[in-house]
């Protein structure tokens, strides 16, 4: 099929085929590179910088089959332990192992799986904020014109693109954070809204009479300033700290 932007301009059903060019340009340029004598440091370089850029443009868009992650996953790791033509060397340490960070004992290289999700949820993220761009009134208007991102359903027959971004719509979810304005919108024990906490959600035991309580109930409106004998009264010491050293603004503007 004919490209636009150097992207496919339909998708099949055999998304493989149709992602597999972006396979054989990897294939190709480490193949090259395998007539060369380079070091560890040099393979280590060229993998990060020329060989897991090659298919970033193409999954921050769709959502490449899993198979054929792999497939480049394992052109890379025979370029790595020293593999000419058909031969095959033996992989000294797992794959899983080698993409987790320098720190931890790996080398930092991609899994393209997930590199794949965390770009299409960055997308998700920017579809989410809302925007003037042309790409999200297009899909606003589209696919979800009474509701948010995060909230949205991949509802009738929906295109690979839409199909690809709503894959990462429980990603963006979960990294949510409620930033407090007036509180009117969030739910003290339901939403994520406290700082410095793994799960930015209150771990204080719920009071019955409070259960259905925003947070804008524990701030005055005239002073614009907490309420803090309530808070004191409703959560545990460190969680009550917490709330009580959130900024609160002159104006209280909706929640973010």
């Amino acid at each position: 099929h004919e490209k636009y932007l150097g992207l496919p301009s339909l998708v099949g059903k055999n998304k493989k085929l149709t992602f597999n060019a972006i396979k054989e340009k990897l294939g190709k340029v480490l193949a090259g590179w395998k007539e060369k004598l380079l070091s560890k440091a040099g393979k280590e370089v060229l993998i990060k910088a020329v060989a897991q850029v090659i298919p970033t443009y193409t999954i921050s868009c769709f959502k490449l089959p899993d198979s054929l992650c792999e497939e480049m996953m394992g052109i890379i790791r025979n370029f790595w332990w020293g593999q000419k033509k058909e031969e095959r060397k033996i992989a000294w340490l797992s794959w899983q192992k080698m993409c987790e960070p320098k720190c931890n004992g790996g080398l930092g290289f991609k899994n393209l799986k997930l590199f794949n999700m965390a770009l299409l949820a960055k997308q998700g993220w920017h579809l989410q904020m809302g925007g003037e761009s042309l790409v999200y009134r297009v899909l606003k208007a589209r696919c979800f014109p009474t509701t948010d991102f995060v909230h949205a359903s991949i509802g009738h027959n929906p295109s690979y693109t839409w199909r690809s971004l709503i894959s990462a719509q429980s990603l963006v979810f979960e990294g949510m954070q409620w930033r407090v304005g007036n509180g009117a919108n969030i739910k003290i024990w339901q939403d994520k809204w406290l700082p410095e906490v793994s799960s930015h959600r209150v771990l204080s035991p719920r009071l019955f009479l409070s259960a259905d309580m925003n947070v804008a109930d524990m701030i005055d409106s005239g002073t614009t300033k907490w309420k803090i004998e309530v808070i004191d009264n409703l959560f545990i010491p460190h969680e009550a700290k917490l709330i009580k050293s959130i900024p609160l603004s002159a104006t209280l503007p909706a929640d973010k």
